[in-house]
């Protein structure tokens, strides 16, 4: 049998419900048509709910506190990543390739870190390297500084920086790139972009993504890529015309939207109330960009449909991808996924962005998958993670893993009906982010859902099939006590094989 190619295709901070498919409002014809011709699953859950600690996961397949990263702020060990998918598969003699946004190593590292992603040491990368880098033989990439200002001017930055400053016009394109227009009802971190899509780092990932595909990899060999969008990322600065695409008055609202903070445990409460810690640069990163307060039904609307558009930008592009496989034959051979490495609340319990309340709307991510020998029109309930992946990938290789894994394949629910127990999330937070440090880890079955708070030992546990809406925290209820000592013993699965507390570098 011929080895198949990989194609992961990912998106930053997108929901698991916000699919056409899904039955939001959203206009995700290109997601909605791979869902069915493929597999789609709806409890894939992230590893962790923020973007190093996750995209960690996702490479090397183990939870975080083993491959270390287990917040933002702190680099993935080189020789750990070298052993992730990417550099196994490329060992084996795949060709293998990473476009977009990486997020391994912490892009603003106080300090000169050594890696092409940190903006300090990014001067000494210039355009011409394309790496090797965590494994992947050619390498494409943006600093994950677009997610909170424009694209740094060269000799900083990556390839996307290059190429946005390339013609000379970088400081125009940064003005129409913060030029709003329209009344966004002052929501948090929301406008109306002016920069031309044509300069966009949304396009711009899929076309690096499709030039390797049509002619600079090695078609002697398999592939396997990576292409990894940055939105729907906050701030929410869809470009027009995209961000008009969906009206905010039309768009659908969480069903419950208020702060019940007395009817969680201690650690919700502290972790939107107490201030981060760290150097001042640290702190303003941590209180003005990673916290928004509650929003006016209005304002979260233009939120949400701004959101909608940077996901239906996405969406075209996912349509050109996979239009240019089917044109060039490789679809035949070519299994495809995509994802997220972690959700957003988007209004849900009064919260928006990410943190340590593991909510459905943060945990939960879209992941669709096709190719060769993946069922079509299949929608399978079990719970899985993007932690899987990589388990995937050797699977469908051959390949013995480089580590070992924490994940499962997924071949037994793409090609049968086979059953799962659970999937797990974990996440160390130091008193960086929200002032007190935490660690989580969370256990999520097909119908049920339990967070315990090591170290205090509070939590939190939902009936999601009757609570949809996590609205009864059953934690210590004696009327399901039977509940709690399943997802307990399910909890207490996670091997024994975690690492010390590391220290963070940066904030992100």
């Amino acid at each position: 049998m011929t080895r198949p190619n990989f194609l992961i295709i990912s998106a930053d901070q997108h929901r698991g419900d916000c699919l056409g498919v899904e039955g939001r409002k959203v206009r995700t014809p290109n997601l909605d048509r791979m869902a069915r011709d493929g597999t789609r699953f709806t409890a894939a859950i992230c590893p962790s709910p923020v973007c190093q600690p996750a995209r960690a996961s996702i490479l090397t397949g183990q939870l975080c506190r083993t491959h270390g990263v287990h917040d933002n702020g702190i680099d993935l060990d080189a020789d750990t990543g070298d052993m992730g998918f990417a550099g196994t598969l490329a060992r084996a003699g795949y060709d293998t390739g990473i476009f977009g946004k990486a997020h391994f190593s912490s892009y603003d590292a106080r300090d000169p870190s050594g890696r092409p992603e940190s903006v300090l040491s990014s001067v000494d990368f210039g355009p011409e390297w394309t790496g090797p880098y965590m494994g992947f033989d050619q390498v494409e990439l943006m600093l994950s500084g677009p997610t909170n200002h424009p694209p740094l001017a060269p000799p900083q930055g990556l390839h996307y920086e290059h190429f946005f400053y390339a013609d000379g016009h970088g400081a125009e394109k940064t003005r129409l790139y913060h030029e709003g227009r329209g009344d966004t009802k002052n929501a948090a971190q929301t406008w109306h972009s002016q920069l031309p899509t044509n300069w966009h780092y949304t396009p711009w990932t899929a076309d690096r993504a499709m030039d390797w595909l049509r002619r600079t990899r090695d078609t002697d060999r398999p592939f396997c890529a990576w292409v990894s969008f940055v939105d729907p990322h906050h701030p929410f600065d869809c470009p027009e015309p995209w961000s008009r695409l969906h009206d905010p008055a039309e768009v659908d609202l969480p069903a419950h939207r208020t702060r019940d903070l007395d009817k969680r445990p201690w650690w919700h409460r502290a972790a939107i109330e107490n201030s981060p810690k760290g150097d001042a640069a640290e702190v303003a990163v941590r209180s003005n960009y990673s916290r928004i307060e509650p929003q006016t039904d209005d304002q979260l609307r233009e939120i949400i449909a701004n959101t909608y558009g940077q996901i239906a930008f996405i969406d075209e592009q996912v349509g050109r991808i996979l239009t240019l496989l089917e044109e060039t034959g490789l679809a035949e051979n070519t299994i495809v996924i995509y994802t997220s490495d972690h959700g957003d609340w988007l209004g849900d319990h009064g919260h928006i962005l990410k943190g340590p309340m593991p909510y459905e709307g943060l945990l939960r991510v879209p992941f669709l998958a096709k190719g060769p020998g993946v069922r079509a029109g299949a929608v399978v309930g079990e719970p899985v993670s993007t932690l899987d992946i990589a388990a995937t990938l050797y699977d469908y290789a051959g390949v013995t893993p480089g580590l070992p894994q924490h994940g499962q394949s997924l071949r037994p629910q793409l090609e049968s009906d086979a059953a799962r127990d659970f999937a797990m999330m974990e996440w160390e937070l130091l008193p960086n982010r929200v002032g007190v440090a935490l660690s989580l880890r969370t256990v999520r079955t097909k119908d049920a859902k339990l967070t315990v708070e090591l170290r205090s030992g509070a939590g939190e546990m939902y009936d999601l099939a009757a609570d949809p809406h996590e609205l009864t925290n059953l934690f210590d209820h004696p009327d399901h006590a039977d509940m709690q000592e399943a997802l307990t013993a399910y909890l207490h699965t996670r091997p024994s094989d975690i690492g010390p507390n590391r220290t963070a570098v940066g904030p992100g």
